[in-house]
């Protein structure tokens, strides 16, 4: 169990300090790591994980205790907490300390602009793979296409979209 606990705390450290633009931009890193290289769950049951971590109220990187639970019970759920927040709360309280520091430099807008397209390929690539492992019918495809399309093209609010796709597994389309 120690073997197990040292590396969720190496694997979610690492995601912790990796992690720019929000958690889910390290959602492939970690999928890799737990299902690929640890096998410690497949890719559809992270798939159902990070589903219910986002259905979930709270932070929206509920999937990193979801992961830690399913490795290692509470033990896994303090280490995979600590390792995935704790780095990373600390980095970001330095930067913020040095970005006020550098107020009015002009390089400041040239870093930001630089870490738009960055995070915009990282949350890319996340609902990328979270697509791909529950997408396994034409049916889910067609309403992660749906929801997709209807979501950036019109002022809904996600929850409509998520009851609606809730409602459409309710009546068992999309089964195998």
């Amino acid at each position: 169990m120690t073997s197990v606990l040292l590396a969720l705390a190496v694997i979610f450290t690492q995601l912790s300090l990796l992690a720019f633009g929000g958690g889910n931009t390290v959602l492939p890193e970690m999928q890799r790591q737990v299902v690929d290289i640890h096998h410690w769950m497949s890719a559809r049951e992270f798939s159902a994980m990070f589903a219910v971590a986002q259905a979930a109220p709270g932070p929206n990187m509920m999937i990193v205790t979801l992961v830690g639970w399913h490795v290692a019970g509470w033990q896994g759920v303090l280490v995979t907490s600590l390792a995935k927040f704790g780095p990373s709360s600390i980095v970001t309280g330095i930067a913020l300390g040095l970005w006020q520091r550098f107020k009015g430099n002009p390089w400041r807008a040239t870093v930001q602009a630089g870490l738009v397209p960055m995070t915009a390929g990282l949350v890319s690539a996340s609902a990328a793979l979270i697509t791909q492992a529950s997408d396994h019918e034409w049916v889910l495809a067609a309403i992660t296409a749906a929801v997709a399309f209807v979501t950036f093209k019109t002022r809904i609010h996600p929850l409509w979209a998520l009851a609606a796709g809730a409602l459409i597994g309710w009546t068992g389309l999309g089964q195998t």
